[in-house]
């Protein structure tokens, strides 16, 4: 009976372990699967005056080839990737607006400032005005399109972020019903390999949409925990995520992740989830996406408005001021849930930065510490002011932030002063009689000059007097001269030459300022306009600049085009980060192109890394076919061993009754 009871427990062993290698090859291509490997044991022997006679072997349980630490990893590299891997595919979606061409916004922009030559060489050409109007119209389209484009891409962007949280909340209940699967099948005292595979799919799949990390329980549970400390999973219990807009600033489209938590929600933002697809969207959205509208919206910004400044500056055909030849905002509202209320309004479109800002209010306690910060976030650079109106007084990128009421300590208050530019901007000026391409301004050669004086250049800049030059009230108005007479330089004999400056709008004419150096080429500022000479003065030589609607001159102002001239030199002036306004696409195209390229190379290292942590997994818990194969051969030997074992005592047993029975 012992031989027979040894073929037996041997012939159920082979059998379980026959059935847990085809297990292994049956799960081979099964997501998560880990290999499993029946653990035998030798049964205790029996005694015997013979001594310790074995009893067979028998299978004490099924292993999981499994390592926590390597699961672990792979999960948290997985996380990392899909987070890198989400964003560098919106970033190429972004891209693909920043492109030059043709059809490209840096092209409409230079086409539309080199029609204005066409303009300078006929002013009262109608046709000429007419198709610089156009390609103005035609430019503020090309921006409008862009921006809907980016508009596009963050609608899909939000549609991603609201379902994957749907699938994290779908996941999260599911571990939750698989930990209590799992600690009510602790109780028989065996591991159920099945459900812990299937927990650690789970949370793998888990990881891909937001990084995770987990306790274990005693009770064979784990705790899921998002942004470092956030339950989502606990025991037997999850725990929602919603996406909202950021309650601390309402209204701004700045999305975030929130949990409930004690009654109360947690706003998780990009920085805290670690990786994930919700990392990336949200690094997507809240960065990249801010910093594209921002360079699209600075530039049609900064482009307007310098445009405005110089258009108004000139005369049209009709002998009026020109009026604003594009529709920007001036002034841009803030966003806090507190009481800080307030605006930020454009002052200098040559300094400005393609960034949102935020103010944080600080305690005042005792000494003199800065009432709050101005944060550019593309940067964190830092502007310090003691109150509102230390602030208001601050230009900070070329912009004024003009608050009414002050946020409590610990407030934060955001400003996106070019998120609506580009999706806005429209040209104003339609009839080509409006365009202000003349000077408002007329020079004249005195007519007994004796040197070799000549004019250069004149035009119209709005700017104020340069430091050190006084002129009369009705002369320093820092714009074009409105009184009969004009100015009137009159140089003095010597070297170096200098000249007089005097006002002959009054009666007797009326010297404001004397002796100011000469120099042949080099630009003369006052009273809003600005003159270039050439050449060597003899002492009395003149030159007068008035008001181009003098009766003096004419009609000359509808054959003047100066105005036009000084609009197309705006294409050379440095406006953003040092490139000129032709050059500012380039610019855009090349800052976005640095990020899309950036976010490539993270794709690529943590796929590395993840690629690499996963081979790892699976050297461990993977299935490997000619392993199994070897493993079913030994144990189909083994299995038809045991069942010969069991012929021959069977036979021994029948010879031993028949011998017995005679």
């Amino acid at each position: 009976m012992s031989l027979l009871n040894v073929g037996a427990r041997a012939l159920l062993t082979n059998q379980i372990a026959l059935q847990t290698t085809g297990n292994n090859i049956a799960n081979v291509s099964t997501p998560g699967y880990s290999r499993q490997s029946a653990h035998l044991v030798t049964v205790p022997g029996q005694y015997s005056p013979q001594g310790y006679i074995g009893k067979g072997v028998a299978v004490e349980t099924i292993l999981r080839n499994h390592s926590e630490l390597l699961t672990r990893q792979a999960a948290l590299a997985g996380s990392a990737q899909a987070g890198d891997k989400v964003r560098s595919e919106r970033l190429n979606q972004m891209q693909e607006i920043y492109t030059g061409g043709k059809d490209g916004l840096g092209t409409a922009i230079s086409d539309m400032l080199g029609s204005l030559s066409d303009v300078l060489n006929s002013p009262t050409d109608m046709t000429a005005r007419t198709v610089t109007l156009t390609r103005m119209a035609e430019t503020a389209g090309r921006f409008r399109t862009a921006a809907e484009r980016l508009s596009d891409i963050e609608y899909t962007v939000n549609e991603q972020l609201k379902n994957n949280v749907v699938k994290i909340n779908n996941i999260a209940q599911s571990i939750a019903a698989v930990n209590g699967e799992i600690a009510a099948a602790q109780g028989n005292g065996q591991s159920p390999n099945d459900l812990l595979d299937q927990r650690d799919q789970l949370i793998r799949e888990l990881n891909q949409y937001i990084q995770t990390s987990q306790i274990p329980a005693d009770d064979g549970t784990v705790g899921v925990f998002v942004a470092g400390s956030q339950p989502l999973v606990m025991a037997t219990t999850a725990t929602e995520l919603s996406l909202q807009v950021a309650k601390e600033f309402p209204g701004s489209g700045q999305m975030a992740l929130y949990i409930q938590r004690q009654g109360t929600q947690v706003e998780l933002n990009e920085q805290m989830l670690g990786g994930g697809e919700m990392q990336g969207l949200l690094r997507f959205a809240n960065q990249d996406m801010a910093e594209g509208r921002n360079l699209l919206g600075r530039l049609a910004q900064g482009m307007a408005m310098t445009m405005n400044e110089q258009h108004k500056l000139g005369r049209t055909l009709d002998g009026e001021f020109g009026k604003d030849l594009f529709a920007v905002p001036t002034s841009v509202p803030g966003y806090s849930s507190g009481t800080a209320t307030g605006n930020v309004t454009f002052t200098d479109p040559t300094k400005f930065a393609a960034s949102d800002y935020e103010i944080r209010f600080a305690a005042p306690p005792a000494g003199t510490p800065p009432a709050g910060v101005v944060v550019r976030l593309s940067d964190n650079a830092t502007t310090n002011f003691t109150n509102l109106t230390n602030l208001a007084s601050q230009q900070i990128d070329g912009l004024t932030f003009n608050l009414t009421v002050a946020g409590n300590a610990g407030e934060r208050m955001l400003f996106k002063p070019f998120a609506s530019t580009a999706q806005t901007i429209e040209a104003k000026i339609y009839a080509p009689k409006d365009l202000a391409a003349a000077n408002p301004i007329n020079a004249a050669m005195g007519t007994s000059n004796s040197g070799s004086l000549q004019l250069a250049g004149i035009q119209a800049t709005g700017k104020p007097n340069p430091p050190g030059l006084v002129l009369p009230p009705n002369g320093d108005t820092a714009t074009p001269p409105t009184f009969l007479g004009g100015i009137a330089l009159r140089f003095n004999a010597g070297s170096p030459a200098t000249y007089d400056v005097i006002n002959q709008g009054s009666n007797p004419a009326t010297t404001v300022s004397t002796a100011q150096p000469y120099t042949s080429g080099q630009a003369i500022n006052i009273d809003g306009w600005q003159i270039t000479l050439k050449g060597t003065p003899n002492a009395g030589d003149t030159v007068t600049v008035g008001n181009v609607l003098d009766p003096q001159y004419g009609d000359a102002y509808k054959r003047n085009a100066g105005n036009g001239g000084a609009l197309m030199a705006l294409r050379d002036v440095k406006m953003f980060d040092d490139a000129t306004l032709q050059d500012g696409w380039a610019n855009a195209i090349a800052q976005v192109g640095t990020r899309t390229q950036s976010a490539q190379y993270a794709t690529n290292m943590s796929t590395t890394i993840a690629n690499n942590l996963e081979r790892d997994r699976l050297a461990v818990s993977g299935v490997n076919l000619d392993e199994e194969a070897a493993k079913l051969i030994q144990y189909q030997q083994a299995y038809q061993a045991s069942a010969k074992m069991l012929q021959v005592a069977q036979s021994i047993f029948d010879n031993l009754m028949q011998t017995v029975g005679r």
